[in-house]
């Protein structure tokens, strides 16, 4: 697997409308898109800051994993995951995962925001991070 950058940051927050100002101040940025992404169940937020995105999840239904991480946590959001770029195809990516024995919660890419091909690593298996490959497949 060619792993070549970190893809983005996500960040479970409660309110877009709150966290994107705050991120852009921080930031000394703008957030250049929203995007709902509905078989998720959440509306993202993405700002850049040098080669990185942040990207801010909002659920948009309790049965979101966005909405069950926030409720883990106290009723805050947080990060919640780290993603990372797949140069040499994700289902391949995916494949060398499981037979190294690591776990995937995703066995095959599924459309993610900003049209990339996502999958995500089960935490037990990365040592409690939720992990997510991304592949663009306009590349």
């Amino acid at each position: 697997m060619q792993i070549s950058h970190i893809e983005h940051v996500g960040i479970a927050v409660t309110s877009l409308e709150e966290a994107i100002p705050f991120y852009e101040r921080l930031l000394n940025t703008k957030c250049y898109k929203i995007e709902e992404v509905e078989e998720q169940h959440v509306r993202t937020g993405f700002l850049k800051i040098g080669e990185v995105k942040i990207e801010l999840l909002e659920a948009t239904s309790e049965e979101s994993a966005i909405a069950k991480f926030i409720a883990k946590n106290g009723g805050r959001g947080g990060i919640q995951h780290i993603a990372f770029a797949v140069e040499d195809g994700l289902q391949a990516a995916l494949d060398e995962v499981q037979a190294n024995g690591d776990r995937v919660i995703d066995a095959a890419p599924r459309g993610g925001a900003e049209g990339l091909n996502i999958a995500f690593l089960h935490p037990k298996s990365t040592c409690g991070t939720l992990v997510e490959l991304c592949e663009n497949p306009n590349k």
